[in-house]
């Protein structure tokens, strides 16, 4: 029986034609017998022959001519089955003139215009109810495949990505979901329905929609939102418990030819940072760019290879990624080869910061016009424990890079820097706070235009928190946050490139821009709201453990110090942090007796200069070896 439905299967078209053949001639022969009184084929067989002939060739050519076999009927729309119905309806007008052309020559062949509409109306009619009973058929088959098995889906949005969504699960057979109902703030919407689904209520009825209607599974559809409506939508999905999910930009996924179902993911922390995304004016701040020889360190880490990624867009003269990590770099070799091929001129360099002979080697091979430095020691526990790599790469990495493009007249410098280093309790952050010292010294002497930028915590960035708080909710828990008041800004990681590419459009010299990241996020709230658009319960299905602060972490960051003001910049969400003076012949010398620390490995003596360097520094005694806390993410990339 098997072999015998794939056999039907395979010459589905054959199939499809032979039952069209039956259905016509059952509406031709029922025709006769309607209208004629006491018809039989002995006494009318001569027309009747004629007739089914001519019938016959007349469907045939036209069905095939408007290529009806070559649809997939069991996924047909409205436009498919009027096609079949004008089809049919020719078909009949041609078999109709044919025949009353016929029955003027010879008028026993003139079967009258009463069998005439019999059939047209019978034939029509059984060629359309075939095909829709074939497609109902497929759709119940559909909804009947895995049974119960199916999650009840709410849809948020009633437009354009609720449809195609809707399209694509009839179509899906293997689908995870059943749509119940789809919930719109448009009141004209509401009580209508789209594919069938019911539009049963607003937003802020979800919550109850999702109760009355056993709901298992949010889907977030709609793309043209204001970030504050976004957010107050996933946080009313959040209340429900329920695993909310969402489709990224509909448009591009049409566009794309993606399957829209398979682009479905998990909601994000940063769809609910609450504040519009940075997004990089190319036009306005990219033209520094363009045409230029270009050098990003630590190009092969989460910051780094995104600014590979806008800058390859940009069109330099050409591209030099440097990193130490060879696995990373050969990453972004091959996606840009993959979405670039020849049209992008680039090499990868695989070297330290801290080799000056071969950044030597470089900057004399290279007319290098802009650098961008992202390469940096970055996990704030193991700095803590590995003082004098922190000093000497980001420190004295930093100092022979800055150094070599000074002699080498680079137009544009631009140094990553972080929120950490802003009174610092920390080594990372210390070292990072003497970097944006270096920069702004070098401001001050230098023909190239040295700047810093300043920014909090990167989302998906490597050590992010996100992917950890992630892991431990799929393991079941505990989430653990060190201290349930503690707070962090969030940025996205095309957002902190944005950043950093326009700062290297604005830059004079010595400036430290500084983002606009909006308001500051509790990492409890933060793992709850993750916690609950998983499907959980905080507290009750996943736990959340308080691990207490560690050394060297603060409740609370801050983006300024208490000497630094701000200006405006013509980017709104952009600004300057007023240098700080501090004597330069008396910084060289620290920084002098910190190399030789440094390269003596006197960890003790190292944490001393740093604090001399660093008066804001205020450093909490770490003795002992402590498992890197969640929050403790940071935003540049290892070299």
């Amino acid at each position: 029986m098997f072999k015998i439905y794939n056999a039907l299967s395979k010459h589905r078209r054959i199939v499809l034609f032979v039952c069209d053949l039956i259905l016509w001639n059952i509406s031709y022969y029922m025709s006769f017998a309607i209208n004629k009184d006491n018809f039989s084929l002995q006494g009318e067989g001569t027309v009747f022959l004629w007739g089914l002939l001519i019938e016959n060739i007349c469907f045939s050519s036209l069905f095939l001519l408007f290529r009806l076999y070559d649809k997939l009927w069991r996924y047909a729309d409205i436009e498919d089955f009027f096609y079949a119905g004008i089809a049919s309806l020719t078909a009949n007008l041609v078999f109709m003139s044919l025949m009353m052309m016929i029955g003027n020559e010879q008028n026993h062949l003139n079967l009258g215009s009463r069998i005439y509409i019999t059939f047209a109306l019978m034939s029509t009619f059984f060629v359309m109810m075939f095909r829709i009973v074939y497609r109902l058929n497929k759709i119940l088959e559909r909804r009947n495949l895995a049974g119960k098995a199916k999650k009840r889906l709410l849809i948020v949005g009633a437009g354009e990505g609720a449809l195609s969504v809707l399209s694509e699960l009839s179509k899906a057979p293997g689908n995870e979901y059943i749509p119940v109902c789809i919930v719109d703030d448009d009141k004209e919407k509401l009580n209508r329905r789209i594919s069938g689904v019911k539009v049963a209520g607003t937003t802020y009825e979800i919550p109850d929609i999702c109760r009355e209607n056993d709901i298992e599974v949010i889907l977030f559809t709609i793309s043209q939102i204001s970030v504050a409506d976004k957010k107050r939508i996933l946080d009313t999905c959040a209340k429900t418990h329920l695993e909310v999910k969402i489709i990224p930009n509909i448009y591009n996924l049409m566009t794309s030819g993606v399957p829209i179902t398979s682009s479905i993911r998990q909601v994000e922390v940063d769809d609910l940072l609450g504040r519009e995304p940075v997004v990089f004016d190319t036009e306005k701040y990219g033209k520094y760019i363009i045409g230029q020889t270009v050098l990003v360190t630590g190009g092969g880490g989460s910051i780094g290879s995104e600014l590979c990624r806008q800058i390859a867009r940009l069109k330099p003269r050409h591209l030099i990624i440097l990193d130490i990590y060879e696995n990373n770099a050969y990453e972004i070799q091959q996606e840009l080869i993959r979405k670039h091929g020849t049209d992008l001129s680039f090499e990868v360099q695989i070297a330290s910061v801290r080799d000056r002979e071969k950044l030597e080697h470089i900057f004399q091979t290279h007319p290098i016009d802009v650098v961008f430095h992202a390469a940096a020691h970055k996990h704030v526990p193991l700095m803590e424990t590995n003082p004098e790599e922190a000093v000497k790469n980001n420190v004295f990495g930093t100092l022979k890079l800055v150094e070599t493009a000074d002699k080498y007249h680079v137009k544009n410098f631009v140094q990553i820097s972080t929120d950490k280093a802003v009174n610092p309790t920390n080594i990372m952050g210390a070292s990072k706070r003497i970097c944006e010292m270096i920069i702004q010294m070098m401001g001050r002497r230098s023909k190239t235009n040295f700047v810093a930028v300043r920014f909090g915590n990167v989302l998906g960035s490597n050590g992010s928190v996100i992917p950890l708080f992630k892991e431990q909710i799929r393991t079941g828990g505990p989430v653990t946050v060190t201290h349930p008041d503690i707070i962090r800004y969030f940025m996205t990681i095309p957002e902190a490139v944005s950043l950093v590419l326009t700062a290297g459009s604005l830059a004079k010299g010595g400036e430290i821009f500084i983002l606009d990241m909006g308001e500051p996020v509790k990492i409890r709230v933060l793992a709850e709201n993750l916690i609950r658009l998983s499907g959980f319960k905080p507290y009750d299905d996943i736990k959340i453990e308080y691990t207490g602060l560690r050394p060297g972490e603060k409740l609370y960051e801050e983006l300024l110090l208490n000497e630094e003001g701000i200006t405006k910049t013509d980017n709104k969400k952009i600004y300057i942090g007023k240098p700080i003076e501090f004597n330069n012949e008396m910084f060289f010398k620290h920084l002098a007796h910190l190399y030789s620390a440094a390269q003596h490995n006197d960890k003790d003596r190292v944490e001393t200069l740093i604090a001399e360097i660093v008066p804001t520094f205020h450093h909490a005694p770490n003795e002992n070896h402590f498992i890197p806390s969640e929050e403790e993410e940071e935003d540049n990339d290892e070299n």
